[in-house]
């Protein structure tokens, strides 16, 4: 039809007016041109091939009996990697803020005390979205670089008695690693659920939900796991859901209300529709689940350990230190190292994404032009890339003027960094 039969059908149209197709700004055309980058900062990480080969298969519908085998699988995968026996696991149609979100919603009920540990942005994020679910906030802080001890957690909780209590167990601002031990067993102790952020730590470092007491967790699908970003990893313990379900008023959001994403999940014996599931991201997330449960957690673990090793002896060589100074709180999957005096971080970073196209990123939030991060998560938790982010420290620092120290000063065993590969 050409396009003045189609302005005459359509200027037929009862109180309509056709005007001329405005075609000076026409929407992008031909194949979209996309670089090949490692990313090696607090993520995304590069997704395992296999992940990325999946979201390329034809779409199901979101209510066809298939895609619900996809879903389940996913909820299976994800007992297993939280360690968990609840049948309330499921994916969050969206980023992990929106598990973040989904968690406060769905837990904190207007006047509910929330007890919230800030020890970077996502304990900050925790404490804004609380408040505007109108919960009483108590926040308490640790500088950054530190985490919450057990002590300082026991005393806050018998205090307090709140109804929630959240922790991060690995915060990518500061590059701290939360220890849960024993917080579980003081929260039964004063009727409090544990909510805990696991967004970058997941399948990177050990968590074992059931076992520690946890109540709530989200996490993100384009960290540890090696996904595409868009879904959010979601667990609630039976106390949890009992909490949800003992409701005096319905969580305030539709789109993240969890009884009825449950119910879309087959959480209560039968499937209604709440909203159309990301179906490629789902079958992205279904292959990633499918790959920790091939490689298996304990050798995932020690494969994150080794390589958060091997980084830390090239960079101790080079006379750089870790912005957490304790060992025990250091995160493995997001490193924080200290920009040394007189070094243009931001300068560093440049030059390794325009040689080596290779992302290194600065701080945030608190760690703002202090640190520079580096993410050892999933697919890219290899000796390869790890030895072309040392390549890219050695040659972004000596082209600063920096004199690194003689590997005899350095200490035995200290990695040198190894020609430039590249990217994985």
């Amino acid at each position: 039809m050409s396009e003045d039969k189609t302005r005459e059908r359509w200027a037929a149209r009862p109180g309509e007016e056709v005007s001329e197709v405005d075609n000076a700004h026409r929407a992008p055309s031909g194949v979209i041109d996309v670089p090949s980058r490692l990313l090696m900062g607090p993520g995304p990480a590069n997704a395992h091939p296999r992940v990325l080969a999946a979201q390329s298969l034809p779409l199901l519908g979101h209510m066809h009996q298939p895609f619900f085998k996809i879903m389940d699988d996913i909820s299976e995968g994800l007992r297993y990697t939280l360690q968990t026996k609840s049948k309330y696991t499921l994916m969050v149609s969206g980023t992990g803020h929106a598990g973040m979100e989904a968690a406060i919603a769905n837990l904190v009920e207007p006047g509910d005390k929330v007890v919230v540990g800030n020890a970077g942005i996502w304990g900050e994020r925790v404490g804004i979205l609380s408040r505007r679910y109108q919960a009483d906030v108590v926040e308490i802080k640790v500088p950054a670089g530190q985490t919450f001890s057990y002590e300082t957690l026991k005393a806050t909780l018998l205090e307090h008695k709140p109804a929630v209590l959240f922790l991060c167990q690995g915060e990518s601002s500061t590059g701290t690693h939360q220890s849960l031990a024993g917080v579980g067993e003081l929260c039964r102790q004063t009727g409090t659920l544990l909510l805990v952020d696991v967004v970058c730590s997941l399948a990177g470092v050990p968590i074992f939900t059931d076992a520690w007491g946890i109540d709530c967790v989200y996490g993100g699908s384009q960290k540890c796991l090696s996904g595409p970003p868009g879904a959010s990893p979601f667990f609630l313990s039976e106390r949890a859901m009992e909490k949800l379900q003992k409701r005096k008023t319905p969580p305030a959001t539709y789109n993240l209300d969890m009884n009825l994403i449950g119910d879309y999940w087959g959480w209560f014996g039968k499937r209604s529709y709440h909203h159309t599931g990301p179906v490629s991201t789902f079958y992205a997330m279904r292959e990633a689940l499918a790959l920790v449960a091939e490689e298996g957690l304990e050798s995932m673990w020690a494969r994150h350990q080794a390589m958060h090793k091997r980084l830390w002896d090239g960079l101790r060589g080079m006379g750089l230190k870790p912005f957490v100074e304790k060992d025990e709180d250091r995160l493995i999957t997001v490193n924080t190292i200290k920009v040394p005096e007189g070094v243009d971080w931001a300068a560093l970073v440049k030059h390794a994404m325009d040689t080596y196209s290779l992302e290194i990123a600065g701080g945030l939030g608190p760690t703002v032009g202090k640190v520079w991060r580096v993410g050892i998560m999933g697919y890219n938790a290899k000796p390869q890339n790890v030895e072309l982010v040392l390549t890219a420290f050695k040659d972004g620092l000596q082209r600063q003027g920096k004199e690194l120290p003689l590997p005899e000063e350095a200490g035995a065993g200290a990695a040198q960094p190894q020609p430039a590969a590249a990217p994985a």
